[in-house]
This record gives C-alpha cells, structure tokens and sequence, in this order.
C-alpha cells in the first residue's frame, strides 16, 4: 500500500482524515478511498441489501516528482518496518 512501483516519476502523497494513515498512490486527485480503513465493496450483496458507499478521506497532501518518489518511498517503507533499515 506504501508502495508505487519502481520507474515511477509522479505520485501523490496522501493522509487518511478517519485513520490518519499516509502513503503513496500512483493515481493522482485531490482524494482518495483509504487502503487501509476505506472499505472494500462486497460484489456478492443481496438484491435487498444497498452498495456501500466508498468515501474518500484520503486528501491529497503533496505531488512528489523526480527523485523524490523513490525517497518519499523508502521513508514511509523505512516507517513501516519499524526502523530497520539495514535492507536500504
């Protein structure tokens, strides 16, 4: 979730409102469906039961370009393993 892949020139860096997770997504827009708290819609629903409604909460914080997309990338994948950098 963290993650774009590698070659990518230009992400978005993202905050959750509701859970106050960030990352990296490399669809850019001024919000987006949380991956970790944005609920997933269930494809198998009744005909009586309603869609759940995706909300965005994640709010677009900066566009990283260039280089900064591989550092912004190790720092939040540095920040997820808890400070072991020793596989940089």
């Amino acid at each position: 979730m963290y993650y774009v892949p590698d070659g990518t020139t230009r992400c978005g860096y993202y905050e959750c409102s509701e859970c106050g997770e960030r990352f990296l997504d490399a669809q850019i827009g001024p919000t987006l469906v949380c991956p970790s708290c944005g609920e997933a819609p269930d494809m198998e629903i009744g005909p009586d039961e309603e869609m759940p409604e995706l909300k965005e909460t994640a709010k677009l914080l900066k566009i990283i370009e260039g280089e900064e997309v591989e550092k912004m990338d190790a720092l939040l994948s540095l920040a997820v393993t808890g400070g072991n950098f020793e596989w940089i």
